[in-house]
């Protein structure tokens, strides 16, 4: 059977450790920039880096309706940090005007955690796993509301940071940046269950 083929949206942000990350899973993971490669692939990461300029960048490439489309339509995509931003139909503390691929029923607040010297790492707990997480929050978001359709599959004092809705996941923090692969190896299963 072929490795699912993953792509990682290569406008700005950590793309090289998703890319060394979903290897590591077991995906075929390369980087995409352009609309022809991002359609070639099975599945789709939003890496962190900042939402402003991923909005910015990818209206400039003209790929924010594209994206759209390719999400609402069902391709599996998995945003981190700023990624959940941008899978989020609705934004709290935004820039004026900023948009969002969206296709999560979620309000995503930018920022939430603070700013870049807030930042901070701390074990959480993921599903049902009971091995906990250890997870590195840059400039974090959380979500405020999930509706009735998303799986809220962690929480960090009573903020969602971590969730799922059908072919679609996002975490408020960075597991790029750590050994962990738990959270890769989802979405690798997750974009293998969809082909």
């Amino acid at each position: 059977m072929a490795l699912p083929v993953i792509g990682v949206l290569a406008l700005q942000g950590d793309v090289r450790e998703h890319v060394r990350a979903l290897e590591e899973t077991g995906a075929d993971a390369k980087p995409v920039r352009r609309l022809p490669e991002i359609e070639s692939v099975d599945g789709l990461v939003i890496p962190g880096g900042e939402s402003t300029t991923l909005w910015k960048l990818a209206t400039a490439f003209e790929l924010m309706e594209p994206l759209r489309k390719i999400i609402a339509g069902g391709m599996p995509a998995f945003g981190s940090c700023a990624g959940m931003i941008m899978l989020a139909d609705r934004l709290r503390a935004g820039v004026a005007g900023q948009e969002t691929f969206g296709g999560i029923d979620m309000t995503v607040r930018r920022n939430a955690f603070g700013r870049q010297v807030d930042s901070f790492e701390r074990d959480i707990r993921i599903g049902e796993d009971a091995e906990p997480f250890h997870a590195v929050f840059i400039r974090a978001p959380w979500v405020e509301e999930a509706g009735p359709d998303v799986d809220v599959l962690g929480e960090d004092n009573g903020r969602i940071i971590a969730v799922r809705q059908g072919p679609l996941l996002a975490t408020a923090f960075h597991p790029e940046l750590t050994q962990d692969r738990r959270v890769h190896k989802l979405f690798t299963k997750m974009v293998k269950g969809n082909s």
